[in-house]
């Protein structure tokens, strides 16, 4: 069994036993994550640190850069540590302008869990999730096609667990008909608190739930009451989001990224924050 000494302990994905404190790498990419890193041995260093630091759970996806952030997690630790479980997003390309158009039909599917499996150098992608809605939010519709075609990949033996992004509750459960969901990937922080119920439907359930942006979209009104707590706690408005997010509820888990080993290790020091019955009753004002 894994024993981590980071914030949040462990959680099951699948069969898979991940950090609740993990790591996304879309931000080792260039500006507007497009084009290489201007500091590719740092960005190289911010990888091999997470692993040093018992971080088992990282995210990326074929689309961020394009091709580059897997690029770097290969050349910076593969072959990988057992322990180590590389998750990967679908569902949308990357334009010229730097827009993430949506390639969810079953052939462009298929052409990116194989650029996934190449890139990262692996036979089998531990978990791939669907990437549905715009740059906007979710979107309703049905996803049945799309992630049908993923199942199948995951029958063929490529795949072994499957997670939906930025999805409705609705898409959630359509995907759910069609094949075991271990994750959902979606927006949440303390001022946007639209999944509370999902949270707490999968949490019944035993599905993860990885929010995204955890600062992102406070007015400044809330900025204001939590920059309060902060500063209350001698902490940082960004440790204070995420050691919420983590006693938010024990499906939660963590992939705050950064593009710097220094900020890293200050963001597993934050999300190891303290926050007591009055601190979290003020914070549950911003959101509600």
């Amino acid at each position: 069994m894994l024993t981590t000494s980071l914030p949040g302990g462990t959680w099951t994905l699948g069969g898979l036993t991940v950090t609740r404190f993990g790591y996304g790498a879309m931000q080792l990419a260039g500006p507007g994550v497009m084009g290489p890193p201007a500091d590719r041995d740092g960005a190289l260093a911010v990888l091999r640190t997470a692993v040093e630091l018992g971080i088992t759970h990282i995210d990326t996806s074929a689309a961020y850069g394009p091709l580059v952030t897997n690029e770097l997690i290969r050349e910076a630790l593969h072959p990988y540590p057992e322990a180590l479980h590389i998750v990967t997003k679908v569902g949308a390309n990357r334009d010229q302008q730097g827009g993430w158009p949506p390639a969810r039909d079953p052939e462009s599917l298929r052409r990116s869990v194989h650029k996934n499996l190449e890139t990262l150098g692996l036979d089998v992608l531990d978990l791939v999730n669907l990437r549905l809605g715009d740059a906007t939010g979710p979107r309703p519709g049905s996803v049945a096609e799309a992630f049908e075609t993923l199942a199948d990949l995951q029958r063929q033996g490529l795949i072994r667990h499957l997670g939906v992004s930025n999805a409705t509750a609705e898409q959630v459960a359509e995907a759910q008909a069609i094949a075991p969901v271990v994750c959902v990937q979606n927006m949440y922080n303390l001022a946007h608190r639209r999944d509370d119920e999902l949270i707490d439907a999968l949490a019944g359930q035993g599905v993860a739930y990885v929010p995204f942006f955890p600062l992102g979209g406070f007015s400044p009104l809330q900025s204001s009451v939590l920059s309060r707590v902060a500063a209350r706690l001698e902490a940082t408005p960004m440790s204070v989001a995420l050691a919420w997010l983590l006693r938010r509820s024990p499906n939660i888990l963590l992939i705050p990224g950064t593009s710097s080993a220094a900020h890293l290790r200050e963001n597993i020091a934050g999300a190891a924050l303290s926050l007591s019955d009055d601190d979290l009753v003020e914070l549950d004002t911003i959101g509600r």
